[in-house]
């Protein structure tokens, strides 16, 4: 297959890269030689980072010795030539009731998460769509909580990318988070888009044996037809300027298919599907992600893509193989380029 002529930067995100047992150093080694130019610093990375470096535990509270912690990652990722693009997953902070101790807990966090940005020196914090309940169930509401930590951000010259969840309790699709991201009236929020949370919420199912929606009795073509609008909206009605980011992931289809129903946790099925299911482009996965990739650049964006997978089969795939699984990331981001630009976008 031909070279794509698409310009795109490609970032991975911490999370997705090695097991536990495997340091941000090693990841970050990795990705430099396989040739990426960001990184996605995930908090449970810098926590577990902050905690080998003084050699105890580190509560995601700390936030003292995680900014201590997150400098030393800084230099780290500068040395290897790779932009820290954004610290994720900020979650469960829009929606909670003035006045609860989920409000007050929610600013507490946003503000000594701000104060790791400071120390890792990037300008972008990812929100997912909260799947808490008991939030409000009002757009304004989510909104003007995005909004107050918009201009927490903005006081920096930050940004907050906003990105739907599809097993969200309110901003489920890419529409809902869109309509959230327009109320706030900033400038500084605009949306994080995924290509399995998007495909998966409104194409495949992990509770069916089709791996496919069907409930309610659709049928396929319904479903095609369905998704087909959507992608046609987004790439109509989103200004390019307000994506920040497109994160890139495929996902099994579950055999047998997940129950339909919470789990102990009350994490929903397609959370769960989320968590450990999430494989690179061409590695085994089903979802019809590459037209979603081809909607989001026919609204003009050219900015980041970034490959964050949650693959519950990683020892046995890659193992300590770091840059074997880095090298494939970068072939699968290639790949996915030159067939979208096929299409002549």
């Amino acid at each position: 297959m031909a070279a794509s002529s698409l310009q795109i930067p490609l970032s991975l995100a911490s999370c997705s890269i090695g097991l536990p047992r495997h340091t941000l150093h090693q990841k970050i080694e990795a990705l430099s030689q396989a040739g990426f130019s960001g990184l996605e610093l995930s908090f449970p990375d810098l926590q577990s980072f902050a905690s080998r470096h003084f050699s105890r535990p580190i509560p995601e509270d700390d936030y003292p010795s995680l900014i201590s912690a997150g400098a030393e990652i800084r230099k780290l990722a500068s040395t290897h030539n790779l932009k820290i693009l954004v610290l994720q997953p900020f979650s469960n902070f829009e929606g909670w009731p003035r006045g609860s101790s989920e409000r007050a807990d929610a600013f507490a966090r946003a503000r000594g998460w701000i104060s790791i940005m400071d120390a890792v020196g990037t300008d972008m914090l990812q929100v997912g769509s909260s799947d808490s309940e008991g939030i409000a169930e009002d757009v304004s509401a989510l909104a003007a909580d995005l909004a107050e930590l918009a201009d927490m951000l903005g006081a920096k010259g930050y940004r907050l990318a906003y990105e739907n969840w599809c097993w969200a309790t309110r901003a489920s699709t890419w529409k809902q988070a869109w309509t959230i991201v327009r109320e706030t009236g900033r400038d500084n929020v605009g949306l994080c888009l995924d290509t399995f949370q998007t495909a998966g919420g409104e194409w495949g199912d992990p509770t069916t044996g089709s791996g496919r929606i069907e409930k309610g009795g659709v049928s396929e073509q319904e479903v095609d037809l369905s998704y087909a609008i959507s992608l046609q909206e987004l790439a109509t009605t989103v200004p390019a300027e307000k994506i920040y980011f497109l994160q890139i992931s495929d996902a099994y289809r579950v055999q047998p298919p997940l129950e339909d129903r919470k789990d102990g946790s009350g994490l929903r099925p397609r959370g769960r599907w989320s968590h450990d299911y999430r494989p690179l482009p061409y590695d085994g996965g089903y979802l019809p992600i590459g037209a979603f990739v081809e909607a989001v650049l026919r609204t003009g964006f050219r900015g980041w893509f970034s490959i964050e997978v949650f693959d519950g089969r990683f020892q046995e795939k890659y193992g300590d193989d770091l840059m074997g699984f880095a090298k494939k990331a970068m072939e699968a981001h290639k790949k996915l380029l030159a067939e979208v630009d096929t299409k002549k976008i």
